[in-house]
């Protein structure tokens, strides 16, 4: 199954107004759901796609490169006594990264942040906003 947030959680994190959501939805620019007691779910992948053509508009950090870099949504953050495994979904893809639990604590990782997943050789950075 995959992971959704209810309309209030996705506006916030994409940072508009629960009107434009339901607007959005009318005008086909965005994909719902609903739960069987009516409410509106936005698929996690659909706020992951927004925020990324959101990002695209705005510049890229000096030490990155837009291939190399996927915006998504935090969807789970595993930890351990010593790492991390962090779930980000970007888009149609889900990226996992093995991190540090140091790193993730640092960083106060956890579902539903925005993050951006850094591809270097074979390994994957997250950043947060």
């Amino acid at each position: 199954m995959s992971e959704t947030y209810r309309i209030g959680e996705a506006a916030r994190l994409l940072g508009v107004r629960v009107e434009t959501l339901r607007r959005w939805e009318r005008d086909g620019k965005i994909r719902t759901s609903r739960t069987s007691g009516g409410q509106r779910e936005v698929p996690a992948e659909e706020v992951a796609r927004l925020l990324a053509e959101r990002r695209a508009t705005r510049a890229a950090p000096a030490h990155t490169s837009r291939r190399n870099a996927f915006a998504g949504v935090i969807t789970k953050v595993t930890k351990d006594k010593v790492s991390a495994l962090v779930e980000i979904q970007a888009g149609p893809h889900r990226v996992v990264s093995l991190i540090t639990r140091e790193a993730a604590d640092e960083l106060g990782l956890k579902p539903g942040m925005e993050a951006v997943a850094t591809v270097k050789a074979t390994s994957v950075m997250v950043e947060v906003p």
